[in-house]
C-alpha cells in the first residue's frame, strides 16, 4: 500500500490549501479515509473523516466549518480542503486508510500558516 500526498505548504492566515492522497495497493473503495495531524510538541489528532461510499463526514470541533473532507473512489483519492487556515492549524497532515484490522498510514505532507 502507498500513499502520495501533496498539497502541503506555507500559507497566510485566512488562505486556504488542499491536500490530496491518492492511495494505491488496496481497495480503496473498502476504506474509510481520514486526515490527522500533528503539530510540534503535539500528539496526533484526528482531523476529518469519510466513510468508504463518501456518505457520511465528521470533524474536529477545531475546523468545523472550515475544513471539508471529500474522496474520488474513481481516483483512489482522499481530499481535505483547508479554508481559513489559522496558525494553530500548522503541523503534519497524513492521511489514513481503515478497513477493519487493516489501517496504513501516509507520510504526511507539512501545513505551516504563517504571515
Amino acid at each position: 500500500v502507498q500513499f502520495a500526498e501533496s498539497g502541503g505548504g506555507l500559507v497566510q492566515p485566512g488562505g486556504s490549501l488542499r491536500l490530496s492522497c491518492a492511495a494505491s495497493g488496496l481497495t480503496f473503495s473498502r476504506y474509510g479515509m481520514s486526515w490527522y495531524r500533528q503539530a510540534p510538541g503535539k500528539e496526533r489528532e484526528l482531523v476529518a473523516t469519510i466513510t468508504s461510499v463518501g456518505s457520511s463526514t465528521d470533524y474536529a470541533d477545531s475546523v468545523k466549518g472550515r475544513f471539508t473532507i471529500s474522496r474520488d473512489n474513481d481516483k483512489g483519492t482522499v481530499y481535505l480542503q483547508m479554508n481559513i487556515l489559522k496558525p494553530e492549524d500548522t503541523a503534519v497532515y497524513y492521511c489514513n486508510a481503515r478497513w477493519g484490522f487493516r489501517d496504513y498510514w501516509g507520510k504526511g505532507t507539512l501545513v505551516t500558516v504563517s504571515s
